[in-house]
């Protein structure tokens, strides 16, 4: 049983309010999210891209099963923690993706988080109508 558990890499990607953690071991490619496959679970041809980017880059589509858990914020922001995390497990496991992964900008959190609304105004930057007079 420790086999087992030493073989899978084990990771954490975020991006928004989204937290992903991802199950990484050598495998045929299947990839589920939250117990459902990735197309199912990440409804648009985009999204899935944007979440397996990693794999593509590093080209170890079809070798390696993923296994993620993610929770938290939407559609896009899930996506993009999939693929920082998947990112950061790629690098565990093989030091040499490192370079790749870093040239694509994969391994970098995305700390642009959505800006809190003001008092006064109706959004964080929108302002009420103006009247002169």
């Amino acid at each position: 049983m420790s086999a087992t558990k030493s073989s899978a890499i084990t990771a954490v990607g975020r991006r928004k309010t989204a937290s992903a953690r991802i199950r990484l071991s050598r495998g045929t490619g299947t990839i589920s999210i939250n117990g459902k496959p990735v197309e199912e679970y990440l409804y648009t041809e985009a999204l899935v891209k944007a979440a397996t980017a990693p794999l593509r880059t590093a080209g170890l589509e079809g070798q390696v099963d993923v296994s993620v858990n993610v929770i938290g914020g939407g559609p896009n922001g899930q996506a993009g923690a999939i693929s920082h995390g998947l990112a950061r497990a790629l690098q565990k496991m093989d030091a040499t993706l490192r370079a790749p992964l870093k040239k694509e900008g994969l391994l970098t959190r995305d700390g642009r988080m959505r800006e809190r609304k003001k008092p006064g105004q109706p959004g964080a930057r929108k302002r009420f109508q103006f009247s002169k007079r």
